[in-house]
């Protein structure tokens, strides 16, 4: 096997002061250009992100690192965030890097294994996964009233507390306000959870583009995101071999599998909510605060 690749010293060199020496640092994905690493420190701990200076993209990766840090900027002065996330960024000679706040939680997939099964039906599962959805739904709602949509609610990037609270992280491809001069265009993000809006825009513009997400489309991704970790089956039913177009061509039709045809076990209250968030129509989908309330 190879050595794992070194992360940026510039920026453990910063890093350091806030985690407290001595610190372990491991790496915890190296993949489509995209480097990560946990600092350890005994003051603390946080997630190092940076580009692969080796990679084919590198420089948009670089590019997109650097917008995620002014995406935190933006979110954290217009109280969508908390003071303490973005911890520090920077430069090093192979692009560019991030460091945020380490958050203690598993994916929301691994979070839901239970839930998954027969096993799961039973009443302290109930008010858990409520808790999940209402705690996802708060922090998407503090985006949201900012004017800002997250742009890639997806499993992987929510991750589940041990009090059963989300986490939402990865900013990167956010949609703000002011986002006519969009340094790295959007084109939709994790294809299971596109929403058909975002998917029918993609489809009929140049891959060059910048297609700008809204809130609303957040909340169908939420909504697809809880349908396949509590089922085990994506919303929207298409063959895997297919590309990515054709895919997001049957996710644009706006239909979905019926819940109730799928789900591990009866809960009427929750899905109600994820049905309604996977309204074809986005003015038919509630808001985030709506949400809030809801679960």
């Amino acid at each position: 096997m190879g050595q794992a690749p070194a992360s940026p010293g510039e920026a453990v060199a910063l890093l350091t002061a806030y985690t407290g020496e001595p610190a372990v640092i491991q790496l915890l994905s190296d993949r489509r250009g995209s480097r990560a690493w946990k600092i350890q420190g005994p003051k603390g701990a946080v997630a190092l992100k940076a580009n692969d200076p080796d990679g084919d993209n590198a420089r948009d990766k670089a590019a997109e690192m650097a917008q995620e840090d002014d995406h935190l900027r933006h979110l954290t002065a217009a109280n969508a965030l908390s003071l303490d996330y973005r911890v520090r960024a920077g430069t090093w000679d192979g692009g560019r890097w991030l460091a945020v706040k380490w958050i203690d939680g598993v994916p929301l997939w691994r979070a839901l294994a239970l839930a998954r099964g027969p096993e799961g039906d039973r009443a302290s599962v109930r008010p858990w996964l409520a808790g999940i959805a209402r705690t996802w739904t708060e922090h998407l709602a503090l985006m949201h009233a900012a004017g800002w949509a997250h742009a890639d609610v997806q499993p992987t990037n929510t991750l589940i507390t041990a009090a059963g609270h989300a986490a939402v992280i990865d900013y990167a491809l956010a949609c703000g306000p002011d986002d006519g001069h969009r340094r790295v265009p959007y084109r939709g993000a994790l294809t299971h959870t596109t929403a058909p809006e975002v998917a029918t825009a993609v489809l009929a513009t140049p891959t060059d583009t910048h297609v700008q997400a809204q809130p609303a489309a957040d909340i169908w991704s939420l909504g697809a995101s809880l349908f396949w970790c509590w089922t085990g089956h994506r919303p929207v039913p298409y063959d895997d071999d297919l590309d990515r177009l054709d895919k997001l061509a049957v996710i644009a039709n706006g239909s979905t599998t019926t819940l109730r045809d799928v789900r591990p076990w009866p809960f009427p209250a929750f899905e109600d909510a994820i049905t309604a968030c996977l309204a074809p129509d986005p003015a038919d989908r509630p808001t985030a605060k709506e949400l809030t309330a809801a679960w």
